[in-house]
């Protein structure tokens, strides 16, 4: 089993920045594959970002060049650098590991989720 916590969301007034962390353990060697997903109120879960073990990165196009996803396999931790945020950015952030398959883009592709950190941007 793999476990997930997010910490380091919080509420920032537009353009500023936040840096959100997802501490991973138990059977950390499933994880592979990590993402960030957001929902808004009222709103479908939706992608954010991911990142193989190797490094390589995906990105949903409203945040391409303001987030920046990373992750330090020594430590089993996935980050999510966020700047230049937008109130459309408010949402409650969940990380995301163990990739199955299919679109990499889509909750049901991952097993594992923790359980959410809120950041709020105003405007």
């Amino acid at each position: 089993q793999v476990q997930l916590v997010e910490s380091g969301g919080g509420s920032v007034q537009a353009g500023g920045s936040l840096r959100l962390s997802c501490a991973c353990s138990g059977r950390t060697s499933d994880a592979n594959t990590m993402a960030w997903f957001r929902q808004a109120p009222g709103k479908e879960r939706e992608f954010v970002a991911r990142i193989f073990p190797n490094g390589n990165t995906l990105y949903t196009d409203s945040v391409k060049g303001r987030f920046a996803i990373s992750r330090d396999n020594a430590k089993n931790t996935a980050s999510l650098q966020m700047s230049g945020l937008k109130s459309d950015d408010t949402a409650v952030y969940y990380c995301a590991a163990q990739y199955i398959g299919g679109s990499e883009t889509v909750p049901s592709a991952y097993i594992h989720w923790g359980q959410g950190t809120q950041v709020t941007v105003s405007s």
